[in-house]
């Protein structure tokens, strides 16, 4: 059979609900989501004269609750628009209308009784053949099948999205005995294909994968912390980024989730799994019980273990549970040696060996988390999964965790890891020494870009299923055919080569470019294409502006112009090579980032891409081909019949306001990305991949070098008299400062060509030459000095 699913019904429209219809709906599928009948009027509806039976009063649980998800920030929509594809109503009204629908997803209470009454609706509807799954967290999955009829049955499993479902990536998958494979097959493909999801098969055990390893490390550093003495900010220290961990570390984490919702998962496990060799871990401490008696669950109720006040002068200010005392104070900034030698250290991996490695208090405690975690793991192979990958995927997509547990014990060595458990007073699982025993010292391996796992049944390797979908650079390594400091290439086989690059927040300085040419160097020679991209946090946040910062304040302009021309030649070297070149952004994709992307034969990027031209911000316009290119866009729309001052002045605010889209749907919203031309992965594990499919798609087609442009059209004076008086109309009103004025004049002297007397066809580098002196020209400003050193000083990207 083959399967599509064009609607979607979701029973229940609370904050997941609403959330996961939204996140379908900006997939394109239409969405019917549905919700119970409120018992009375409102006093609003009641002034009105309403009753229960008139529509507003009927769908009004339904529509407050997906209004409230659309409002909400961060956006579950890739863009706003997607709503449009969401229709309202309410069970009694609307379960006739599941018949229409592909794939119906139940996501009311977790009371099993409850649930059980839905399903009896819905059998009454539901057209044979349709999915049917629950978002349960905690209900085992047979329980709800039970009494259901063959078809329902076979077309049932549970699945697990996680809160956000749009930003959090994990969709457990978890089949009843009675679940046709054909259905397991299928949303396993699907969830990654279409919804962008880690799909991670899991079996019907308590609180399924990443709850249970999850809630299990949470329980486990709260009795860690007391044992060391150690405080709620130390511990978020401990576990945050330092170890490739969330910013919400663990107590932050336990606010965001609810502090109710973490207790009922450790209490589930400990009531619902007297085998399992941790459960005295699940017991909840006493300063947890008196956190959620005194009603203090988190962001939900106003606090938890953080709070938020307001300070001196109406400041925010976040204050600190102290957990003896409980009462809340100011956070305490964490000291620990070890800590503060490995912030410096960008590899990950290097960071967590020093760290682990550490004698002092840090040291001490990563040593007892690793132990636990380590034997905790072991154990629960294969009962809540019968393969090892499977934990390590659910944690990293649903957790955010950058590196599995059997990832890091592999890391920080199996052998050395069994002693840490041992030296701990805890065990490890017997498979894990009989591995060891056969001479396998690593539960990963990675050949020819694969990935391998040791696999239990097997007692050997086996490549992770759905691995050929994916390229992940780091497993190329023995494929890098060209290095140096910053940037690799990479042989990613079918003729086509990889560029990636490591830097602090991945900016682009010199050694970045450098690898840019080289790279379509050897494709022009010997490939047939290349793919720019990289398995970071981001893609890029921009130009190196310390490198900048340093040349304009030592007023070293005749370096600035240097690596400014330098910048321009790479970006028109991506547009004006004999390969096809495909730029694979994801993350933020700011800047630099972004006149690549610019340039690219095409782009494929994530779904999840905040990109655009930020320089504004430190009071400089785009340098690298930026501001040229939105100009020429403009040109070409104007070709197209539409009238030319409103495209200008759209392209020439892109710019000016810094728009940063919120996703690659908005992307193209913004002109950034192009209809027709650039395209877009929603599952980032895939972008490239998908990139390398689209360079070879180019490649067979017959690619030919592309001509530089010599037609692009710019307005000149009688544009740029109308957009100067908008600048002024704008400082008149106190909207922004003389040097934003200054900067805003530069950008609409470039875009319209400089001070040409009439409209006038002009070529991309005299557009170029115009760029790179406005560029030059803001360098020395005091004001542009002055916020390119606070971008340095805090470390944080430039953003809108």
């Amino acid at each position: 059979m083959q399967r599509r699913i064009n609607k979607v019904a979701v029973l229940g429209s609370g904050v997941m609900g609403s959330r996961i219809a939204c996140h379908f709906a900006g997939v394109g599928v239409k969405v019917l989501l549905l919700d119970i009948v409120p018992k009375e009027p409102n006093d609003a509806e009641k002034a009105k004269g309403l009753t229960t039976d008139h529509p507003a009063v009927r769908n009004r649980i339904v529509n407050e609750a997906l209004q409230a998800a659309i409002k909400s920030n961060p956006s579950p929509l890739y863009t706003k628009s997607a709503a449009k594809h969401i229709t309202t109503g309410n069970f009694d009204d609307n379960m006739k209308d599941i018949a229409g629908c592909d794939w119906v997803i139940e996501v009311v209470v977790e009371n099993l009784d409850i649930k059980k009454k839905v399903f009896d609706q819905v059998e009454q509807f539901r057209k044979p053949g349709t999915l049917i799954t629950s978002n349960t967290s905690g209900i085992p999955i047979h329980l709800m099948a039970e009494g259901r009829s063959d078809d329902f049955k076979k077309h049932f499993c549970g699945t697990h999205f996680f809160n956000p479902p749009r930003y959090l990536r994990l969709l457990e998958i978890i089949p009843t005995p009675h679940t046709d494979p054909a259905v397991t097959d299928f949303l396993m493909h699907y969830g990654d294909l279409v919804l962008g999801k880690t799909t991670v098969l899991c079996k019907d055990t308590p609180a399924f994968i990443a709850n249970r390893v999850g809630v299990f490390s949470i329980m486990a550093i709260f009795h860690i912390m007391q044992q060391m003495k150690l405080g709620i900010d130390e511990v978020d220290a401990l576990t945050g980024p330092v170890i490739g961990r969330p910013k919400s570390a663990t107590f932050r984490t336990a606010d965001v989730v609810g502090i109710d919702t973490l207790v009922k998962v450790a209490k589930g496990v400990e009531e619902n799994c007297p085998n399992d060799e941790a459960r005295d871990i699940m017991k909840i401490p006493p300063f947890l019980q008196k956190v959620v008696e005194n009603n203090w669950l988190g962001d939900k109720t106003g606090q938890g273990f953080y709070k938020k006040t307001k300070g001196e002068g109406g400041s925010k200010e976040i204050l600190t549970l102290n957990l003896d005392t409980m009462e809340y104070g100011p956070k305490q900034k964490a000291k620990f040696a070890s800590i503060e030698a490995a912030k410096p250290v960008e590899d990950l991996k290097q960071r967590i060996k020093m760290l682990a490695g550490s004698s002092d208090k840090a040291g001490q405690f990563y040593q007892q988390f690793h132990a636990r975690l380590f034997s905790y793991v072991s154990h629960r192979i294969p009962e809540i999964a019968d393969d090892l990958y499977k934990v390590d995927d659910a944690m990293k997509a649903g957790f955010g965790w950058e590196i599995g547990a059997f990832e890091t014990w592999d890391l920080l060595g199996v052998e050395a890891g069994i002693k840490t458990i041992t030296d701990n007073g805890l065990t490890v699982a017997d498979w894990v020494k009989d591995m060891l025993a056969a001479g396998i010292k690593q539960f990963y391996k990675v050949e020819n870009g694969k990935k391998f796992y040791y696999d239990l049944a097997a007692k050997g390797y086996k490549a992770v299923p759905g691995a050929d979908s994916f390229i992940i650079l780091e497993n190329y390594s023995s494929n890098i055919v060209w290095k140096n400091s910053a940037a690799n290439v990479y042989d990613l086989g079918d003729g086509i080569l990889g560029l990636d690059w490591k830097t602090k927040m991945n900016s682009i300085g010199g050694e970045v470019l450098e690898g840019v040419h080289k790279a379509i160097d050897l494709a022009e020679k010997d490939f047939r294409g290349l793919v720019i991209g990289n398995d970071g946090a981001n893609f890029s946040a921009g130009a190196n502006v310390a490198m900048i910062f340093m040349l304009a304040a030592e007023q070293e302009y005749d370096e600035l112009d240097m690596a400014v021309r330098l910048f321009q030649r790479s970006t028109m070297r991506i547009r004006y090579s004999s390969i096809p070149v495909i730029v694979a952004p994801h993350a933020l994709t700011l800047g630099g980032g972004c006149e690549m992307s610019l340039h690219a034969d095409k782009v494929q990027a994530a779904a999840e891409t905040y990109i655009g031209l930020v320089e504004l911000g430190v009071g400089l316009i785009p340098g690298g081909g930026g501001t040229k290119e939105l100009t020429l866009r403009a040109s070409d729309e104007y070709q197209e019949g539409r009238i030319e001052m409103p495209i200008l002045q759209e392209k020439y605010l892109t710019i000016a306001q810094a728009k940063v889209s919120t996703s690659a749907h908005e992307a193209f919203e913004l002109g950034i990305l192009r209809h027709g031309v650039d395209d877009i992965s929603y599952n980032q594990s895939r972008v490239i991949a998908d990139a390398k499919e689209k360079a070879i798609e180019l490649a067979n087609e017959g690619y030919v070098r592309p001509i530089e442009r010599t037609d692009v059209k710019v307005m000149g004076r009688s544009a740029l008299g109308a957009m100067l008086a908008g600048v002024n109309g704008m400082r008149f009103g106190n909207y922004i400062s003389d040097h934003d004025v200054k900067i805003a004049q530069k950008l609409a002297y470039v875009m319209c060509g400089g001070d040409l007397s009439e409209p006038t066809l002009v070529s991309e580098q005299y557009l170029l030459d115009l760029e790179r002196e406005a560029f030059l020209s803001l360098c020395g400003e005091r004001k542009t000095l002055e916020r390119l050193q606070s971008v340095i000083k805090t470390g944080k990207p430039l953003r809108n």
